[in-house]
């Protein structure tokens, strides 16, 4: 064991409780480690908590036991779900890591979570190399502006081969990936680095690693490295460059000055390399964190000057603003916000003002957290990421700033939910209990919606894929005691006609006493799409008297309702009142009605009743070597395709129009068409004629439905 992890259980086993010096933002790193799901970014995780004498004993993913897989869903499926904090202190510095899922259906995670940091530690697993997960990750690191650090874990494994993943992330994302470190040994035999810039080799030695001369056999392989290292540092500077370019010689404090430059501005992205189960690797890849990452406060940030309206460019020595990037819900302790300070300072029991949302907050006690271990903390100063508990009015995305100094960041852009399912009680009688829990769960979780469907009357809850779905299902029944059941959201076909007709509608009834008598004449004929519902009033001579129409009217709205083939409403249809007559006795609001009624479903059959399905224009974005798998799955699902636009990256835009029918279930297949890398925004567009073998099919379904 670690002399220092030996002096820190010392120290926490008085206290019994986990503790944490407060730093400044110039001894503090934010560090998001991102991946492909499997790459091991929690494995990682445990390992640098580990490796730092944060915790006193690495546990697998597998045992379901980790320190950033606690959540009971996570233990369950052995992957992560919630981006978790989990800081460790490193050379008298302190580093924020924050370990992200790596599964689509959680990329809100990873957004949230690189609002927060000031670079990203990419993992890439040394068998299975590039992954979907690692290009998605690297491209939000790349809107979000990161410096990205490498690290090709699984080094011990069989089949590992570094040179092979760094030929894949060189293909993938350019020149500029270069390996800092080689590997030691290979597959079982991995031992150790060798660091390109030191030119020394690095072999495991228990919990510390003897330095030796890089083996003769290495040797060109790592002056190599290092030449290309030299080359890709100094043209972070030009005058160094043009100095190289003359052939005059680099010094090493030079050439270091340079890297780090290229790093931080993230033109240079450095390879490191070793073994999280074999604890090799940890300690230098914290050192290179440390090194070449940006301090905490040396970043500047946008604002948007509350008073002025105007953005601003500000530093850390700025009045005090904060962003919270992630709400959860804790059983005992209540809503937890997770906020990242850029400027100023939050202490505990002080008050600040909520400017997204004009309100004054009270802050009681401000900690961080490692996993579910809360640690208290006076303050979170500039550059620091905190959390506070049982905040009234904050949501993820708020700003919180100085009353006297107010400003906004700008809002975390989640992406749309792909993924819709009706929701409904599992329990009568438990439906509010259940629109309670979904709406604390939307405030955990702003990629979550909840709507309601104000035609088929069902609660529609929206996300990122099924999976997703299926969680916040479990968290729901296990945070809030409630159990719901999922059903694909009914579809909402539409009736309408395709030709004419005139009929007569009579209603009439004598039981002794009053009777009832209603009779009307009426023309029913089709509008063009989108004419909704049309009532002409035709009568002349009082046939049907005028108090009567009203009700004629209410009649054929209440027929429309329901129509004729499978009892969905009609649309775009114009009823004509032609003719009728009336008994001065027997006639009644409800006579009139009924006839009504009794008129629009005999025109209804006489004027080719046909069945409309929704089509909704769907824009699918894929790389472009996926393009036609995509195009060839929407063909097969009734799509019409629109166009299809090159973009960027190699991506690629198909645009189609196809039958929502066709695509309840879209965010499924297409994760499995493209691996998880395709995304697509759908919109309602227009209704379109059932063909007619579907059509009876749907009919006689809905009818066997009556019945039941």
């Amino acid at each position: 064991m670690f002399p220092h992890r030996i002096v820190e259980l010392l120290n926490n086993s008085d206290k019994g409780e986990a503790c944490m010096k407060e730093y400044t933002g110039d001894r503090i790193r934010n560090v998001a480690i991102v991946g492909h799901g499997g790459a091991g970014t929690t494995s990682v995780t445990e390992a640098l908590l580990y490796r730092s004498g944060a915790i006193s004993r690495m546990c697998k993913v597998e045992d379901g036991a980790t320190t950033t897989d606690y959540e009971p869903e996570e233990i369950k499926r052995k992957v992560s779900v919630n981006a978790t904090l989990a800081p460790v202190e490193w050379r008298d510095s302190k580093i924020n890591f924050i370990d992200t899922p790596g599964f689509a259906d959680f990329v809100a995670e990873v957004k949230c979570a690189f609002r927060a940091v000031d670079s990203a530690l990419i993992v890439v697993c040394a068998t299975s190399g590039v992954q979907v997960g690692t290009e998605q990750c690297w491209k939000l690191a790349e809107e979000a502006g990161l410096p990205r650090i490498c690290f090709v874990n699984k080094m011990d494994r069989e089949n590992a081969d570094f040179d092979s993943i760094l030929d894949e992330l060189r293909s993938k994302f350019g020149k500029r990936v270069l390996p800092l470190q080689l590997p030691l040994g290979k597959e079982e035999n991995f031992c150790g680095l060798i660091d390109v810039f030191k030119m020394k080799a690095y072999k495991a030695n228990g919990n510390d690693s003897i330095e030796m001369d890089i083996p003769e056999d290495m040797i060109e392989y790592a002056n190599e490295a290092r030449a290309k290292m030299i080359e890709a540092a100094v043209e972070a500077d030009d005058d160094v460059m043009m100095r190289y370019l003359d052939g005059e010689t680099i010094n090493d404090e030079e050439i270091m000055k340079c890297l780090i430059k290229g790093i931080r501005h993230a033109v240079i992205f450095p390879v490191l390399c070793g073994s999280a189960y074999k604890d090799i690797g940890l300690g230098r890849l914290m050192n290179a964190i440390i090194d070449y990452t940006y301090p905490a406060i040396l970043n500047d940030f946008v604002v948007t000057n509350e008073k002025t309206g105007e953005e601003e460019i500000r530093d850390a020595n700025a009045p005090m603003a904060a962003l919270v990037f992630k709400t959860t819900s804790d059983p005992f302790v209540g809503r937890l916000s997770f906020f990242r300070v850029f400027s100023g300072k939050i202490t505990g029991d002080s008050i600040v003002y909520n400017a997204s949302r004009d309100h004054e907050e009270r802050i009681g006690t401000v900690f961080t957290m490692r996993g579910k271990t809360q640690i208290p903390l006076k303050a979170i100063s500039a550059g620091d990421i905190g959390v506070v508990a049982k905040l009234q009015y904050t949501a993820t995305g708020d700003t919180l700033s100085d009353k006297n100094a107010p400003v906004k960041f700008a809002p975390i852009a989640f992406p749309l939910p792909m993924y819709t399912r009706a929701i409904t009680a599992k329990k009568k009688g438990e439906e509010e209990k259940v629109a309670t829990a979904l709406s604390r769960l939307m405030d955990e979780d702003p990629t979550i919606i909840v709507t309601k469907n104000t035609t088929t009357k069902e609660t529609l809850i929206s996300g990122m894929g099924d999976q997703h779905i299926e969680i916040i299902m479990e968290r729901m029944a296990r945070k809030f005691g409630v159990e719901a059941v999922l059903k694909a959201p009914t579809i909402e076909y539409r009736e309408t006609i395709r030709s004419s007709a005139e009929v007569e509608g009579k209603h009439k009834k004598q039981s002794g006493g009053h009777g009832q008598y209603g009779h009307v004449v009426i023309k029913m004929e089709p509008l063009a799409p989108g004419g909704g519902f049309e009532f002409v009033d035709k009568i002349f001579g009082g046939a049907v008297p005028r108090q009567y129409i009203p009700a004629v009217e209410k009649g054929m709205r209440e027929s429309m309702e329901h129509g004729i083939l499978a009892g969905y409403p009609v649309v775009d249809v114009r009823i004509t009142l032609l003719d009728g007559s009336y008994h001065t006795v027997d006639s009644s609001e409800m006579a009139f009605k009924i006839a009504s009624h009794e008129a629009f479903k005999k025109a209804a059959e006489k004027s080719a009743p046909v069945l409309m399905e929704p089509y909704y224009n769907l824009d699918v974005l894929c790389a472009e070597s996926m393009m036609g798998d995509v195009i060839g799955d929407l063909n097969t699902k009734r799509g019409r395709i629109l166009g299809m636009q090159s973009l960027d990256d190699g991506m690629s835009c198909v645009k189609a129009q196809v039958p929502y029918a066709e695509i309840s279930e879209y965010a499924v297949d297409l994760r499995a068409l493209t691996q998880g890398l395709g995304t697509f925004e759908m919109k309602f567009d227009h209704y379109e004629d059932v063909p007619q073998k579907l059509a009876e099919k749907i009919i006689s379904e809905r009818a066997a439905m009556k019945e039941q």
